[in-house]
């Protein structure tokens, strides 16, 4: 039992994230959306370059998230821990 290996992606909380230009394509932002929620966060402004690597997929969504939307993703890794502990209890493993 020692070599279980908990599957997170089986678990995981659902979130995605956008970035867009603005208007007249100078400044970049980002949005973010948790658990299907309708109205997501709030945009923040990016850096062009992290936009830019994002479209390109030489920067992956956890990347974006890590970086602009901190709290977020605080709590999202305290979710899939707590539900993982769980689930290791429910097993009888912790």
């Amino acid at each position: 039992m020692e070599d279980l290996q908990i599957d997170v992606q089986s678990f995981d909380i659902q979130r995605l994230v956008t970035v867009y230009p603005d208007r007249a394509g100078i400044r970049w932002w980002a949005k973010s959306w948790w658990n299907g929620s309708e109205d997501g966060e709030a945009a923040v402004e990016i850096e062009t370059q992290k936009a830019l690597g994002f479209i390109n997929e030489s920067i992956d969504k956890d990347t974006i998230l890590e970086e602009y939307y901190p709290k977020q993703m605080e709590t999202y890794r305290n979710a899939i821990e707590q539900t993982k502990d769980q689930l290791l209890k429910q097993l009888n493993i912790s």
